[in-house]
């Protein structure tokens, strides 16, 4: 038991200028992304389409290491294809679109290597010229998600997503744009780092109509076009950005979702209201037609 140990023990091991020793290998000059925490207690080697190889290791932390400050700011998301992410605050995250920027020189490859006979060395080489620029689509879209989810998670005590059926999404006219924004992943990655940091995550129902909401009287315009980007509310006038609207009414609803006691101090009763009700739904279960609220306001 003893030998096994120590066995497993000296399978690796950190040198002082940053290389990383394998046994039977040797050392190994590694490009850091990070430094360690703590010291790690395994590594796994693995190699990846393109012929790369990565190091991953285990470590040990504490579960309060990386809680972050209280906050007392919160925030709803609203995904789209135009623009990646637009937030509560109005902010409009664009959409990189990762695939789309590489589309071409990814068919000129493709066609290349189709050309190339089957078990030839041209193709091994022709396969790793396509699987490379696939993992730069890949590694750019990791980027960013990482990017932009630890922005949020960092600035907001709380983050209210709308739930999506990524997966009958992706199989509808929109695939490829679908697949390409990677929302699954995102919101996986919002949902942990909120975990691991000490925040709140909240997902709301995918058929709260939260586009089609009026933030300042609660009418419900119906389901909109696509191409449809702002709409006036026939109730009291108020003119809508549809992306933006979707991002409030979203907070609205997971502040309604939230326990009293976790909600930030005086956050639902200050923001976004119109001077008016902030979750409309649950105030107002009974609307009139437009030409009677015309008649009463006139």
């Amino acid at each position: 038991m003893i030998n096994d140990h120590r066995e497993r023990f000296n399978a690796f091991k950190l040198r002082a200028g940053g290389t990383l020793y394998l046994a039977k290998i040797g050392e190994i000059e590694v490009r850091w992304s990070r430094e360690l925490p703590a010291p790690p207690f395994s590594v796994t080697v693995i190699k990846d389409a393109a012929g790369r190889y990565f190091a991953s290791f285990v470590i040990e932390l504490d579960d309060d290491a990386h809680k972050l400050p209280h906050l007392d700011t919160e925030t709803g998301i609203d995904l789209g294809l135009t623009h990646y992410a637009v937030t509560s605050d109005g902010e409009k995250i664009a959409n990189p679109k990762w695939l789309r920027r590489r589309e071409r020189k990814l068919k000129k490859l493709q066609r290349a290597l189709s050309r190339k006979k089957k078990g030839s060395a041209n193709r091994t080489k022709a396969r790793i010229k396509v699987a490379r620029q696939h993992a730069k689509v890949a590694d750019a879209r990791r980027d960013f998600l990482h990017q932009t989810s630890t922005t949020i998670i960092r600035e907001n005590q709380a983050v209210t997503v709308e739930g999506l059926a990524v997966r009958g999404l992706a199989r509808g006219m929109l695939a490829k744009s679908v697949n390409d924004a990677s929302w699954g992943a995102f919101l996986r990655l919002l949902e942990g780092k909120a975990a691991r940091y000490g925040r709140a995550f909240i997902t709301i129902d995918r058929w709260y109509p939260s586009s089609q909401l009026c933030l300042c009287c609660g009418w419900e315009i119906g389901k909109l076009a696509l191409d449809v980007r702002a709409w006036d509310c026939p109730c009291c006038g108020e003119h809508h950005d549809c992306d933006i609207a979707a991002a409030l009414n979203i907070l609205a609803e997971g502040i309604r979702l939230r326990p009293p006691n976790d909600v930030a101090a005086g956050l639902a009763d200050t923001r976004n209201d119109c001077e008016g009700q902030v979750r409309p739904g649950e105030a107002i279960p009974t609307l009139a037609p437009p030409e009677t609220c015309a008649t009463q306001a006139a």
